[in-house]
């Protein structure tokens, strides 16, 4: 993976750091480990990183927190979390926070080093693609990862961006769920099938496909997945 961004590892507990760096490292990625949240965050300003793996519980300052400062100043840093709390409740605070993906511990390996793969693709990608789709009321110009809406620009997280693209880039067709998730999660397991509907409804929203009086771009199409209508 010669010319590819290192990964910024932000995880205390060595037993999982050090073995996952190997990991990462025999993937063909250079990887850094920080174990707390200010290393973490004096890392990531002061590098050029493609991913930041971030663990929930770290000390000095959390996981959470370092996301939204990372998100708040390098909005196009693709981020996965990592934590043991699993319930629903930190599961929607931590895309809240900006997490772009949400990876419960214990992990599969494979799993994992899929959900890296599929961050570091998109990663590599940002600046390249000059692709501009334009629908009348809605334009989403990927090289600048920006989408407006009626005149308006629209704030989207880095996952919500690369999901209405991937829609927008396919106009009228119905997509599977499995492969929405497989091409923009990199991944098909249950938490990036919810995490599918919970981003399709934020987006719903930003693009105001929940207001009564407006033709809906992103319909559920039964059984199957989801169709962006033009």
């Amino acid at each position: 993976m010669t010319g590819a961004r290192p990964i910024l590892l932000a995880e205390d507990d060595a037993a999982i750091a050090e073995p996952l760096a190997r990991a990462l490292t025999r993937e063909g990625h250079e990887c850094v480990i920080a174990a707390t949240g200010p290393e973490a965050l004096d890392e990531v300003f002061s590098g050029d990183f493609g991913l930041l793996i971030l663990d929930l519980g770290l000390p000095g300052i959390d996981g959470l927190e370092v996301c939204r400062r990372v998100r708040a100043q390098m909005p196009e840093m693709a981020v996965l979390m990592l934590t043991a709390r699993t319930d629903e409740v930190d599961f929607v605070v931590g895309l809240d926070a900006g997490a772009d993906d949400y990876v419960g511990k214990p992990f599969r390996l494979a799993e994992l080093l899929a959900r890296v793969r599929a961050l570091m693709r998109r990663s590599s990608n940002v600046g390249d693609d000059e692709v501009l789709l334009d629908y009348g009321d809605i334009q989403l110009d990927a090289r600048a990862r920006r989408v407006i809406v009626r005149g308006e620009e629209m704030s989207l997280a880095n996952r919500e961006f690369d999901l209405l693209q991937f829609l927008m880039e396919r106009p009228g067709q119905a997509l599977a769920r499995d492969e929405i998730m497989t091409q923009v999660w990199g991944s098909v397991d249950l938490r990036s099938s919810k995490t599918l509907d919970m981003h399709v409804s934020w987006i719903r929203r930003k693009i105001g496909d929940d207001q009564a009086n407006r033709p809906k771009h992103i319909v559920t199409v039964r059984g199957v997945g989801f169709r962006f209508d033009p």
